[in-house]
């Protein structure tokens, strides 16, 4: 799978960025997954600002996927719903298990890991390289409509009608075979 956005609805684009993750360049120890024991990883959830959202933008939701893991449906390592319009960045560890981070009225939805905060990186030893989509979604609305334990893959369908645009970076990261 190229770009998991490639089926979706075209949106206009604005630019995202981050003082932790590199577009192309691999996440850093950080924002690999301590809970699933990869060393030095914290799940430390990446600094991101945006620019240049679209006109009409009430909020905006972020999400953090996988679509190399080897499950089928890839893996959502973290999403957020109801951002308000008004802010365009969050800060390094936003996601954890808290959310206090967070601007008010925004929400962490349960990742595939089941927990409503960021996961890091864990792809299987030998795996092969993994690519990590992390997306600022511009929506139309200002309360996106899912329930606090919706899956990210409900907050995709339900987003799917009401994007205006979408930034994305994209990091990597490989275990390699033991």
């Amino acid at each position: 799978m190229n770009d998991p956005f490639a089926r979706l609805p075209e949106a206009a684009t604005f630019t995202v960025t981050s003082t932790t993750v590199t577009d192309g360049g691999p996440l850093a120890p950080a924002q690999h997954s301590g809970i699933f024991g990869v060393p030095g990883g914290a799940d430390v959830s990446p600094q991101l600002s945006w620019a240049g959202g679209p006109e009409g933008t009430r909020s905006y939701a972020v999400t953090v996927y996988d679509p190399d893991a080897p499950t089928g449906s890839g893996f959502w390592h973290w999403a957020v719903a109801n951002i308000p319009a008004t802010t365009t960045s969050l800060p390094e560890g936003a996601g954890d298990d808290s959310g206090s981070l967070l601007p008010e009225g925004a929400f962490q939805l349960p990742n595939d890991a089941r927990l409503a905060r960021f996961i890091g990186a864990a792809p299987p030893a030998g795996h092969g390289m993994h690519r990590y989509f992390v997306t600022v979604h511009a929506l139309d609305t200002e309360d996106i409509g899912v329930p606090v334990d919706a899956t990210p893959a409900n907050l995709g369908f339900v987003m799917s009608g009401h994007i205006l645009g979408r930034a994305t970076l994209i990091a990597t990261s490989e275990t390699p075979a033991n």
